[in-house]
């Protein structure tokens, strides 16, 4: 099989085919390839294209947004380590204007958080190295019948999501409320958060004892506010230890790990909505 180009692929002459899990998917379904290894590039994009689907394989982000302009795609699969971009970005880019569903690979079972940061900021499946072909294929399947549910089933399956999601972080004796947006102290008052404070603590609580660096951070706060800027992440972290620590001067909440980033040392229980 060779990788056509896109213009090419959008014929509509072959059949449909049936998913390596037995469900059939609809015919001619384009699938985006963005991944900068030229051997992983090709066996997705000759496995895929056998089984049907029309496949456009990108190099890198530059390629990839060059294709998406000039046409659509139905599925993108992103390597969420590329040369030219990081995968992270281009996420978070690709959903300010398109709901095109996106399978991330991620290089090592290590990389939960940004696995993690990857699904919160909209993709919509994983699959991790080393991946069986086969399981890759279900994948896409399954994420393309989800994209086009009816309008009413979506509405549900979001709010059964909602529902399995924490509505409250407790931590320390303090509580995170992400309904509410609001922080409460040990002895029940409530501390005020900046947008930024408020990413931050939310980026903390959903990755608790693990190290985050500043670029993590910064990924993970652009989700919820994109006025947090590098080199304010150390800001903001000073701010948020004003509030937090008896003793900002000697952290015990949230640690600084020399040349790695930062932590949240305690343990965190997350507290589900009552209602769901």
């Amino acid at each position: 099989m060779t990788i056509t180009s896109f213009a090419d692929q959008l014929d509509k002459s072959r059949p449909a085919y049936r998913s390596g899990i037995g469900a059939t998917v609809p015919a001619r379904k384009n699938v985006l390839v963005v991944d900068d290894d030229p051997g992983m590039r090709g066996m997705l994009a000759d496995y895929l294209g056998d089984r049907g689907f029309l496949v456009t394989a990108a190099t890198g982000s530059q390629e990839m947004k060059r294709i998406l302009a000039s046409g659509s795609v139905d599925l993108i699969v992103l390597d969420l380590k590329l040369a030219d971009g990081d995968g992270l970005e281009l996420i978070r880019s690709l959903r300010d204007g398109s709901s095109v569903p996106i399978i991330v690979i991620t290089g090592h079972r290590r990389d939960e958080v940004d696995r993690v940061v990857g699904l919160e900021m909209g993709a919509d499946d994983y699959v991790t190295k080393p991946f069986g072909l086969r399981e890759l294929e279900a994948r896409i399947g399954a994420v393309l019948r989800r994209a086009e549910a009816p309008a009413s089933r979506r509405t549900e399956e979001g709010t059964a999501r909602k529902c399995s999601e924490p509505a409250r972080y407790h931590f320390g004796g303090w509580e995170l409320d992400l309904h509410a947006r609001r922080l409460r102290s040990p002895t029940g008052s409530f501390v005020s958060l900046s947008k930024g404070e408020f990413s931050l603590m939310v980026a903390f609580v959903r990755a608790a004892q693990r190290v985050l660096s500043r670029e993590q951070l910064l990924t993970a706060t652009r989700v919820h506010d994109d006025q947090v800027y590098d080199r304010s992440i150390d800001v903001q972290i000073l701010r948020l230890r004003r509030k937090l620590e008896s003793d900002p001067s000697q952290p015990e909440l949230i640690r600084t790990e020399r040349g790695a980033g930062y932590i949240l040392t305690a343990a965190v229980e997350p507290i589900f909505a009552a209602r769901c």
